[in-house]
């Protein structure tokens, strides 16, 4: 009965983890189409939306590293991260035209973050290369 419960329970929880991504990823797509359009009907695209899409193009590629190795690549969440705050650092400086300990904090948030990922790049380029995730082999090898 136990090895009936389990074999249960890691397919409901197999079948939720593929309906939430799935439901994440469209709603990407869904968010990613909505701005574009809206690039569209202003007819141009400013700094902060070339940067929004960049922020839905990482989380799509993180669903779909997902999807292939059942990892979650922590680096793309880190990269995510540096540019909603790159894209809040350019709103800052356009909005308020000025210098000040908000402009520091924000610099100072994306040189934590861009040290974290270097550490985690370096980390993940030590593991064997059985226990790399694809999309990091085929960056340290270099192939396409």
């Amino acid at each position: 009965m136990k090895v009936t419960a389990d074999a249960v329970g890691t397919l409901l929880v197999d079948a939720f983890h593929h309906l939430a991504l799935f439901a994440i990823g469209a709603t990407t797509v869904w968010s990613a189409a909505t701005a574009f359009l809206g690039m569209v009907e202003k007819g141009r695209a400013q700094l902060s939306d070339l940067l929004l899409l960049f922020i839905y193009l990482e989380i799509g590629a993180m669903i779909g590293i997902y999807f292939k190795t059942t990892e979650l690549p922590v680096r793309y969440l880190v990269y995510i991260a540096i540019t909603a705050l790159a894209r809040v650092l350019i709103e800052v400086v356009s909005a308020e035209h000025q210098t000040g300990i908000d402009l520091l904090i924000l610099a100072g948030a994306i040189l934590v973050l861009s040290f974290a990922a270097l550490v985690l790049r370096v980390a993940s380029r030590r593991q064997a290369p059985s226990d790399r995730p694809v999309a990091d082999m085929t960056y340290a090898t270099g192939e396409d």
